[in-house]
């Protein structure tokens, strides 16, 4: 019988672009569903890895694939203009962007090794975020019905300091959170963010009042990502 394997490997992939890194995922993606399409076309139990990639996107706008091309609010030319790469992409979710001084994490999984619950992995990572906030004196919230982690929900100032989007296929992820940590929040000006009109984005920094370390910030994700999923990277 195939035990699962906990194991996560850990690939930090620095600056990079977005289509560059989708493509990176799709990889990994396909390397794990392709493992597990031999298992059942050939009866083997071999084990199928995990991966976590952390990366810094130059500008981007991603679009979810239910998402409204209305919630951009810059045509091709001002993108041009500004510098900003746009993508629609087949997560879930709507609009969001990408950029400098943001952590987003990807964690390409086979849920098969942990649990088979979509709903249980979205909380999941909101609670690694929650309590990464925690850490520095910031109490982040889950908001009924909008995906991510919240600030101040159920008041007129509540606001979004991590956004989650992300695909699954025989219980395989991809895609996953933006933290913003030294975010430049000028450019979610330009889109109505996860399409949800009225509230505001906002990131560690604004919250403090300081700039953080990044690495410092993301030593945090992974030990509490280890605690919450139960699993060991590597």
């Amino acid at each position: 019988m195939k035990k699962n394997n906990k194991n996560i490997h850990l690939q930090d992939l620095g600056t990079k672009e977005y289509k560059e890194t989708w493509n990176y995922q799709e990889e990994l993606f396909d390397k794990i569903i392709q493992v597990k399409r031999k298992n059942r076309n050939e009866n083997l139990n071999l084990q199928t890895p995990n991966y976590f990639l952390f990366v810094e996107h130059p500008h981007v706008y991603t679009l979810g694939k239910s998402g409204d091309l209305n919630n951009l609010l810059l045509n091709q030319n001002q993108l041009k203009e500004k510098g900003i790469a746009f993508h629609k992409i087949n997560r879930g979710g709507d609009i969001t962007y990408h950029g400098f001084g943001q952590i987003v994490g990807y964690p390409i999984l086979d849920l098969d090794n942990f649990f088979n619950d979509i709903g249980k992995y979205m909380r999941s990572l909101e609670e690694t975020i929650i309590r990464v906030l925690a850490e520095y004196g910031i109490k982040g919230e889950r908001s009924k019905g909008e995906t991510g982690v919240w600030l101040d929900v159920g008041t007129p100032f509540a606001r979004k300091i991590c956004a989650l989007g992300v695909r699954t296929s025989r219980w395989v992820t991809m895609h996953g959170f933006a933290l913003n940590v030294n975010t430049n929040l000028g450019y979610f000006d330009h889109i109505i963010p996860c399409g949800i009109r009225g509230k505001a984005v906002t990131s560690m920094e604004v919250e403090i009042g300081r700039k953080l370390k990044v690495e410092e910030v993301k030593s945090k994700i992974l030990k509490h990502f280890e605690d919450v999923f139960e699993v060991k990277i590597v």
